[in-house]
This record gives structure tokens, C-alpha cells and sequence, in this order.
């Protein structure tokens, strides 16, 4: 196992952090949740953050929380989609392509919320459970695979999930053809 300091993957995968805290940023607007304060990409820990108020409802947490697994694992697929399909359908080596794989695999190596994120929504599906809101229940299980997500990080669980929703995937679909 390679043991890499999270400032320099950081670096290496910055468009991942700008976006992750960028889809936070954004659910936060959808839901009219007030931002604090916003570090879009720093060199430290954590690498970016966005400081909101507290949120009232279930709905609205849940969003802002996960959010950011939404939007990078799309933004993953739609970046690395086409430029996976010159390397493998027509053969051709592009710069670009290499270029756009590492993009699409940085934002989507970044697409697993926090634990802080996971916490903070464990905590709204406990008060929203209560009220018998079915997303707040069936939440409960994504709580515990965003944690041990966030545990399987030291084995590059991260990096395996970029890897596997940018480059396996559209090698899987060009397979079928």
C-alpha cells in the first residue's frame, strides 16, 4: 500500500475538491440555505469547505450532504464518457483524451461526502425518522456506506471509484458494441 499525504492528492485531484464543495454550494442555493463561509481549494484539511447555517429540514440536509456524490459521479461519467470512446472505439491517442480522463477521474474520485457531511446527516435522518419520512429512514444505510467509504479511503477506495465510474464503465458499455 502506497502511502501518499492528502495535501499532495489534493493537488493532484484539486478540480475533485473545487467541485465537490462547489455541488455543496449548490444545494445549499436549491434549498435558500444560508452559506457562511466557502473555501472552494485549499493546500491543507480539509482541502475545501463550505460553512453553512443550520438546516431546519430533513430534505434540505440530505441534499447538501450528498449532493456532492450526485453531482461529481455525473460530472465523472459525462467528462470521461467521450473521451474514453477515441481510445477505445477508434484507437486514437490524444492528449486531450488523457487530459480529460484525469479530469473527469479527479472529480469523481472526490464524489464520497465527509464524515462530517455523513454525521451531520445521520443526525437529520434520527430527527426526521421520528416524523416517519421515508427518505430519512432508507438514509440510514447510505450513512453507514459513506462512513466506511471514508474508512476504505487509506486502501484508495476513492481513487477505485473514480477509476471504476470514468474508465470502467464506458469500457464496460464500448465492450457490448
Amino acid at each position: 500500500m502506497i502511502i501518499i499525504p492528502g495535501f499532495i492528492i489534493g493537488l493532484l485531484t484539486f478540480p475533485g475538491v473545487i467541485v465537490h464543495e462547489a455541488a455543496h454550494m449548490f444545494f445549499c442555493k436549491l434549498r435558500r440555505v444560508a452559506v457562511l463561509d466557502m473555501c472552494f481549494f485549499r493546500i491543507g484539511n480539509p482541502a475545501g469547505y463550505i460553512v453553512h447555517e443550520e438546516i431546519g429540514d430533513f430534505n434540505s440536509a440530505f441534499l447538501v450532504c450528498v449532493g456532492p456524490l450526485f453531482i461529481n459521479s455525473l460530472l465523472c461519467v459525462a467528462i470521461c464518457f467521450p473521451a474514453f470512446m477515441p481510445l477505445r472505439v477508434f484507437h486514437v491517442e490524444h492528449p486531450l483524451s488523457y487530459f480529460l480522463l484525469w479530469l473527469g477521474v479527479s472529480i469523481g474520485m472526490h464524489a464520497f461526502p465527509s464524515t462530517h457531511d455523513a454525521r451531520n446527516l445521520f443526525q437529520h435522518a434520527k430527527k426526521g425518522a421520528r416524523s416517519l419520512n421515508p427518505l430519512a429512514i432508507l438514509s440510514f444505510p447510505l450513512v453507514a456506506a459513506i462512513m466506511l467509504a471514508n474508512v476504505l479511503r487509506i486502501f484508495w477506495l476513492d481513487c477505485f471509484y473514480g477509476i471504476a465510474l470514468g474508465v470502467g464503465l464506458p469500457d464496460l458499455i464500448f465492450r457490448s458494441f
